[in-house]
C-alpha cells in the first residue's frame, strides 16, 4: 500500500484548502473546506474509497447518479470506481473530514469528468 500523503500537508484549490490531518499505511485522513458557492470536480478513484463527514455547514454530493443533501453530522461512504462530488450551495463555508482508504493514496488518484475550473 502506497500513501503519498504526509500529515500537515495542505493545499489551495479554487473552490477552497484541504489539510492532512493524520495518515498511514492505507489511510489518510483529511479536513476539506468547500468555499461558498464552489464545488469539486467530478471525479472518482481507482484505488480508494472515501469516507466523508460533514462537520458544519451543507452540501449537495453526488454519488453515481443520485444527488444526497447532507448536513452537519451526515456520513457518506464513496466506493471506489464511483463518480461523486461535493457542493456547497450555501453562504457559509462547508467544512468535511474524508477518510481514505485504499492500496494508492495520492493525487495521481483522481479522474475528472466535469470541472467548472478547467482542470478536466
Amino acid at each position: 500500500m502506497v500513501t503519498t500523503y504526509q500529515k500537515g500537508v495542505s493545499d489551495k484549490r479554487p473552490w477552497g484548502t484541504w489539510e492532512v490531518l493524520d495518515s498511514g499505511d492505507g489511510f489518510c485522513v483529511k479536513k476539506i473546506c468547500v468555499n461558498p458557492h464552489s464545488q469539486l470536480s467530478l471525479q472518482l478513484h481507482h484505488h480508494r474509497s472515501e469516507h466523508w463527514i460533514i462537520a458544519s455547514g451543507e452540501a449537495v454530493v453526488t454519488l453515481g447518479e443520485q444527488k444526497i443533501n447532507a448536513k452537519a453530522d451526515s456520513a457518506i461512504y464513496i466506493p471506489f470506481e464511483t463518480k461523486h462530488r461535493i457542493q456547497n450551495d450555501t453562504d457559509s463555508i462547508l467544512i468535511f473530514i474524508e477518510v481514505q482508504t485504499g492500496d494508492l493514496l495520492d493525487e495521481n488518484d483522481i479522474v475528472r469528468f466535469e470541472d467548472v475550473y478547467g482542470r478536466v
